[in-house]
Order: C-alpha cells, then structure tokens, then sequence
C-alpha cells in the first residue's frame, strides 16, 4: 500500500469515526491515541498539549523543513497552527455529529519565528459559538520566554 493510500484511508477513517464522538471527546480521543492525528498534524508537526471546553493548546517545534527561502518559519505554517487551535476551540463546544469549517482568518506575525525559537505553544479560544456561526481567537508564543510571535482571529461556520 502506497504512503498517499494509507494516508488517505487514515484521513477518511478519522472523519468517519470522529461523527461519533463530541467534540471534546473526539479530540481527547486523538490526544490519548484512540484515535490516529490528523494527517497535517504529521505533516506539520504539531501536537495536543492540553483541552478544555472552549480552548484547546498545541504545541511545534519549528524545523527547517518549515523555512521559506528567506530563513524562517514560512507564515502558513504558522497559519496552518493557528487556524488549526481556533477550529478546535471550537469544536471542544459541539455536539456528536456537528462540525465546522473556517470562514476566515486574519493573522498577525509579530516576530520571525525559527528552529532557534524552539518549541511554540499556540493556544485557541472561543469568543462567542452561534447556532450557525463562531469566532475565536488565538495566540503563537514562544514556550521558553512566553514571548507573542503571531495572533489571529476567525470566523467559523458551524456545520450540523
């Protein structure tokens, strides 16, 4: 079986299985490892560091494979992290069988992000969750010297 297949049938498997759960309970599941990460947690390196209801913490360590031509961290993958936590702030709050997807999202780099920066914690919260809209906000920081290195807002669509 191919890289690309078993990806594919771990990302449909992920999906299918995750209608099953609540939100919270979904991404408990993947943090324990009952359930596989999500295949751009692997691709981009992140991971679960904590979860409550309305705020969930992941945690990267840049690595080269991240850099733009200019020599650091490109700001998608930044992006991609940031995007990522406010989603799943807010999918901490749904029910079984309710999913989301993003409407936008508006990002601040403040400082240049690298593999000297070490490991970044990037923590969503969730502002206000709709019946058919949410918005949440997020912050990148730099786990050894609390420093803000990007935030971003977003509004999300909720999907029942």
């Amino acid at each position: 079986m191919s890289t690309t297949t078993i990806a594919e049938h771990a990302a449909d498997r992920l999906a299918r299985l995750g209608r099953e759960y609540d939100g919270i309970e979904f991404l408990r599941a993947i943090a324990t490892g009952e359930l596989p990460s999500p295949p751009v947690a692997e691709l981009i390196g992140f991971d679960i560091r904590d979860i409550q209801p309305g705020r969930v913490t992941f945690e990267m360590t840049p690595r080269l494979e991240h850099y733009n031509p200019i020599g650091m961290v490109h700001g998608g993958v930044t992006a991609t992290l940031l995007d990522t936590v406010v989603g799943c702030a807010v999918h901490t709050r749904l029910p079984r069988g309710t999913g989301y997807t993003t409407l936008d999202l508006q990002v601040r780099y403040l400082k240049p992000v690298s593999v000297r920066t070490g490991t970044v914690l990037a923590t969503g919260t969730v502002v206000h969750l709709g019946r058919r809209t949410a918005t949440a906000e997020a912050q990148l920081i730099q786990e050894s010297t609390s420093a803000l290195l990007a935030t971003a807002t977003s509004s999300l669509l909720v999907l029942s």
